[in-house]
């Protein structure tokens, strides 16, 4: 499996014969490194409606005839803009051509704004991802703060690698998210959301020079590296 990382919390999964991506948000994004128009997938996975998470997912998923997987809320939202899409919810799995997503709780706010309109449309309720595929099992925890359930998570799951924020202010920060990857002891854990606004601006390497000291591995994936795995 290669794995690209676009910067904020757009993850790129790509095996020998599909290519999905999470959370795309890839316009106005300043960490980005692709343009919208170099994604080619067959599958767009969503971890909640937020503008800077769902991204270009719409354009992405016209421009490559893909799927958007996500709730059942943002699928109908997304639908009629006219993308295609398949809406599931907390607790459930839905088995797809590269594996399966599991979808988990995460503890978040929702809800896409329309500026012009001064309006706030309710998508659904935010998630994690527990995505199989290639023989590996990946953990995206979205947005969200900590919480005691994570262990459970990582109990049931048993991630290979888990894709946790660290930005602070609108997610969990670096002691948080040091606490998120004990319980969840995936073999490897990559930080993410981070760096793109001001409020969330972190250091990364240290994150990762933290979970070193306690005895797990950590990497750091910079905007436009892939990693084989």
């Amino acid at each position: 499996m290669k794995i690209t990382y676009h910067g904020h919390s757009c993850v790129h999964l790509m095996d020998e014969n599909h290519s999905i991506i999470i959370d795309p948000f890839i316009t106005g994004n300043k960490l980005a490194s692709a343009s919208p128009e170099d994604i080619k997938v067959d599958t767009i996975l969503l971890t909640h409606g937020h503008g800077d998470h769902i991204g270009d997912a719409v354009q992405i998923a016209k421009n490559n005839d893909a799927t958007i997987v996500c709730a059942v809320e943002l699928a109908t939202f997304l639908g009629w803009k006219g993308a295609k899409t398949l809406g599931f919810n907390i607790g459930g799995t839905v088995h797809l051509p590269f594996g399966s997503v599991k979808m988990t709780q995460a503890f978040h706010s929702t809800g896409y704004v329309v500026d012009e309109e001064q309006k706030i449309v309710y998508t659904g309720m935010p998630a994690g991802l527990i995505v199989k595929m290639d023989g590996k099992t990946i953990y995206h925890a979205g947005d969200t703060g900590l919480f005691g359930d994570m262990k459970l998570i990582g109990e049931t799951a048993q991630p290979d690698i888990a894709f946790l924020p660290i930005g602070d202010h609108f997610t969990m920060g670096p002691d948080d998210a040091l606490l998120a990857a004990g319980w969840i002891n995936a073999k490897t854990t990559i930080p993410i959301h981070y760096n793109t606004f001001p409020p969330i601006e972190q250091d990364p390497h240290q994150y990762v020079k933290e979970l070193g000291y306690r005895q797990q591995i950590g990497k750091v994936l910079e905007p436009g590296e892939s990693w084989e795995v």
